[in-house]
């Protein structure tokens, strides 16, 4: 069997931050989604705190509308203009830089006016006409690999953002779909995504997702997230993203599977330990 290629990773530049190509690890972490404006400061300077005391780069991630709800009642959050307009507003109060989700060509158009991070939900991974809108606006694109594909599929993916002359991107591996309401992480998506030229992104919390998992809502364990993050730094990830909250069990979005935020500093601290130990694989 022939060996994964191994190339040289792009280095992105997200603001002030640079990932990839043997830059340090990056932290994306925030609440699923903007619940208001004082929940989104709070969350963020909380983060940004700890992550300052670790000397973690951080890009603040929520988003303004989660379009792939299990159930018409499920909330979705803020919508795109308050969304936005609090995102504009914590990015001038912390200066961090933001991501969040885009669900359109057209809303990634008016959100390439604030995010500085367009991000393409798994579902939507393969739609053409909103990776070529993504990537238009020059803005870095992260795009989750779709529960449904193989690693080796994304490729196509980032090629059709290439295709607009933007080269901005990251590819994030956030499971697989293994079973009913089940998904499961299969590691070598890290090094396979990799060999593209990208810097991959592992998303620990999605990854202990169950979609649709409490009938109208998606269930998912936390517990097992600190392993699959672990896993991932391992597996040489350029960036760990996980959602994090300040009390996840009362959270409107993704409660089961977020991190409190009272832990998270500790499992940043064995993260970064195991990233000085194992380096960056292909970089």
């Amino acid at each position: 069997m022939a060996a994964i290629k191994k190339v040289k990773i792009r280095q992105v530049r997200i603001g002030n931050i640079r990932i990839g190509g043997g830059c340090p690890l990056v932290l994306i972490a925030g609440p699923c989604v903007i619940e208001n404006e004082k929940s989104a400061l709070r969350h963020a300077r909380a983060i940004q705190k700890i992550a300052g005391r670790l000397g973690i780069p951080i890009i603040y991630k929520s988003s303004y509308d989660k379009a792939n709800r299990s159930s018409i009642g499920s909330f979705r959050g803020v919508g795109l203009d308050k969304g936005l307009s609090i995102l504009k507003h914590l990015k001038e109060e912390t200066g961090l830089p933001v991501l969040t989700d885009v669900h359109s060509p057209e809303e990634a158009e008016e959100s390439a006016a604030v995010a500085d991070v367009l991000q393409v939900p798994a579902f939507l991974c393969r739609q053409t006409d909103l990776l070529l809108a993504a990537g238009k606006t020059g803005r870095a694109v992260n795009v989750k690999k779709g529960q449904f594909m193989a690693p080796w599929e994304m490729k196509n993916v980032a090629e059709k953002i290439c295709s607009t002359g933007n080269k901005n991107i990251l590819l994030t591996e956030r499971g697989t779909s293994f079973g009913y309401n089940t998904l499961v992480n299969d590691f070598r998506a890290i090094p396979i995504m990799k060999s593209f030229g990208f810097p991959v992104v592992f998303d620990a919390t999605h990854s202990v997702q169950a979609p649709g998992g409490l009938g109208k809502s998606s269930g998912g364990d936390r517990r097992f997230v600190p392993v699959l993050a672990q896993a991932g730094v391992v597996a040489g990830a350029d960036g760990i993203f996980m959602e994090v909250h300040e009390s996840p069990d009362r959270a409107p979005s993704d409660g089961p599977n977020m991190v409190p935020l009272k832990e998270l500093e500790k499992l940043l601290e064995r993260l970064l330990k195991l990233r000085k130990v194992v380096g960056s694989h292909g970089n």
